[in-house]
């Protein structure tokens, strides 16, 4: 050998760093959803609730801890297939996930008040201000 070295774990660690960049990201959201939940709810006292089917339902910190990290685990694993089916993934990833956050909007339009609409918008958007990008620089193969 002429003293060159033959990088053989540069791709698992590569895929390594990227799932844990991933991971931060979806679990950065997530908690990102708990703060707003915890300032606007306990601290400042607005309750925040949706009616379901005709009937009035809280939103407490289990609801927003689950769908956001439901949201981050779904923006994950199309970001992983259009990765594997796409020659450029990250635009088409960043569009899909704008139309996405456009369409989730329409959901705080279920809440009861303004103040819960107003939060649970501003919720939607705070996940989407952390996943698009976060997400969006860990994209491979661009």
């Amino acid at each position: 050998m002429s003293g060159e070295t033959i990088p053989t774990r540069a791709v698992p660690e590569r895929a390594g760093r990227t799932a844990t960049r991933r991971a931060l990201t979806v679990a950065g959201a997530t908690a990102a959803a708990l703060v707003l939940w915890a300032l606007t709810g306990p601290v400042a006292g607005i309750g925040l609730s949706v009616r379901l089917d005709g009937a009035v339902q809280p939103v407490g910190p289990a609801a927003v801890a689950t769908a956001s990290l439901l949201a981050g685990l779904a923006g994950w694993a199309l970001l992983a297939l259009l990765e594997r089916i796409l020659k450029r993934p990250g635009r088409t990833w960043t569009v899909i996930a704008a139309v996405v956050l456009a369409l989730s909007l329409a959901g705080p339009l279920g809440a009861v008040d303004t103040a819960s609409t107003v939060v649970l918008a501003g919720m939607h958007l705070i996940v989407a201000a952390v996943l698009i990008p976060g997400l969006g620089r860990s994209v491979r193969g661009t």
